[in-house]
């Protein structure tokens, strides 16, 4: 089976932990990037986020350059923002054909987790969408054991 890991990492934790589940699963990693990227402030980009969540805001993004038909199993990575996944993978998924295929969501976050996984599912038309993981932080901080995220991670087939 051939798995790939495609994330968005806005401050870095989410890639951190996209890398440790590819890693651990011999995964494919591809980074989901905006046209413009975001602010460096951390304020300015929690305002701009919950305008963009709220709005249904889908960024430009870079091309990922992937064929997705190759693989059988998606594992997709997002921070949540205003309790649901960040609008870059929103626009990913609102352009991605992942139908067919077997998608394995993990959030990272420093609360609530909100809606995302139930948002996951929604915008995975046709794809078998698995239990997803919560993986919390405190700022950079990973407080969700390495453990946790690698048994998760080997749990996918």
């Amino acid at each position: 089976m051939k798995r790939i890991v495609i994330f968005y990492s806005y401050g870095g934790n989410t890639r951190r932990v996209a890398e440790k589940v590819a890693r651990a699963i011999g995964a494919d990693l591809a980074e989901i990037e905006t046209v413009e990227p975001y602010s460096r402030s951390y304020d300015a980009v929690v305002d701009q986020g919950q305008r963009e969540v709220n709005s249904g805001f889908l960024p430009e993004l870079c091309p990922l350059n992937v064929d997705l038909s190759g693989y059988d199993a998606i594992i997709l990575g997002t921070p949540v923002w205003w309790y649901t996944f960040a609008p870059a993978m929103n626009s990913f998924l609102h352009g991605a054909d992942l139908s067919g295929k077997t998608v394995y969501p993990f959030a990272t976050n420093g609360g609530w987790i909100g809606h995302t996984f139930r948002d996951f599912g929604k915008a995975c038309p046709g794809a078998a969408v698995r239990p997803g993981l919560n993986i919390r932080f405190q700022e950079d901080r990973q407080i969700t054991p390495d453990a946790e995220i690698l048994k998760w991670a080997r749990g996918i087939s």
